[in-house]
């Protein structure tokens, strides 16, 4: 009898596994395109220049590719058809070098629509096998490249990116203009390998008048108390593939940085000011607030290292985010 029991245990233990994996695979796969809007009032805005009513950008991360992801490279391919009027891209883009060619071509449609990058550890160095306990321990201190590890063609992608017309943020600041839109970026390298050195604001950076945005692979919340004390509007970040492996009806158990879980994807406020204001949408904080706030956009990713390629709960994503004037 207790063997019985034992060998039915033992196979149900067996079949949750099983299907457990085959939904962490096939979700990994279950591309998805989000919506987000943002409301902003018009009078934070120049008056009298021409510009849209509402500002599309195209938020991309962690797409972590691999030559052999070809469901992944058209997915990524027919974006260009969400018509962005600007691309930001927040690191972790490919897995191995044959990946890039392949990858720029994917992008290709989306060249000359202004854009911004920063990098993420995976841009730079190929991924390895953790084991999974480690992203418990881990919360604050960021990840120690080892020599050991080879670097990816980053040089190479950075080339590529800029003969798009997009701007390379790896701490430093720029000024574009999308759509009619004036545009302040500021942007750091990957705080999780401890690239981060934040670009000191100048009176020449500083402009009244102009949409402040941020951008960060990682979002560690010394860079995020940062960007919105400086008066960011929103910050866009990915690294935390919102979880990867989530409890349904619960979310992420891990970030990968010091984050809370709870905010390991989605748009919310920060600093945080209640529950009341995640992951919907919400007027841009005029930066007269005594407390400054930033809209914070947290992407759970498009992809996974090649070394653990299953998300439950945790669809892969990009987003859609619109500026709409009020």
């Amino acid at each position: 009898m207790a063997t019985s029991t034992l060998g039915r245990w033992t196979a149900g233990t067996f079949a949750a596994g099983a299907g457990a994996a085959i939904w962490g695979l096939t979700e990994a796969h279950a591309y998805t395109l989000r919506y987000r809007t943002i409301l902003m009032d018009r009078n934070r805005l120049p008056q009298g220049s021409e510009r849209s009513e509402r500002l599309r950008v195209l938020h991309l991360s962690d797409i972590h590719l691999m030559s052999y992801q070809r469901k992944r490279l058209r997915w990524l391919a027919s974006l260009a058809s969400t018509q962005p009027d600007l691309v930001v891209f927040t690191g972790d883009q490919v897995a191995s070098e044959k990946s890039l060619p392949l990858l720029m071509e994917a992008l290709a449609p989306l060249a000359g629509t202004p854009g911004a990058f920063v990098y993420g550890s995976n841009d730079y160095y190929k991924p390895h096998a953790k084991n999974p306990f480690v992203y418990f321990k881990q919360k604050s201190p960021a990840s120690h490249i080892k020599k050991r590890e080879r670097e990816l063609p980053w040089k190479e992608m950075t080339k590529d990116l800029e003969s798009f017309g997009w701007v390379n943020m790896n701490n430093a600041r720029s000024q574009i203009t999308a759509s009619g839109w004036p545009i302040e970026l500021v942007g750091v390298d990957d705080p999780h390998i401890e690239l981060d050195d934040y670009p000191v604001e100048t009176s020449s950076s500083a402009q009244n008048g102009v949409l402040k945005l941020g951008l960060t692979h990682a979002p560690y919340t010394h860079i995020l108390d940062q960007m919105a004390r400086e008066g960011c509007a929103a910050v866009f970040a990915g690294h935390t593939h919102g979880g990867q492996v989530c409890v349904p009806g619960y979310g992420a158990l891990v970030t990968n940085c010091d984050l809370d879980p709870k905010h390991a994807s989605g748009l919310f406020q920060w600093p945080p000011a209640g529950e009341g204001v995640m992951h919907g949408d919400g007027i841009v904080p005029s930066g007269t607030e005594p407390r400054p706030t930033s809209w914070v956009n947290v992407s759970a990713g498009i992809g996974t290292s090649p070394t653990a390629p299953v998300r439950v709960a945790c669809r892969p994503e990009a987003i859609v985010l619109d500026f709409q004037l009020v």
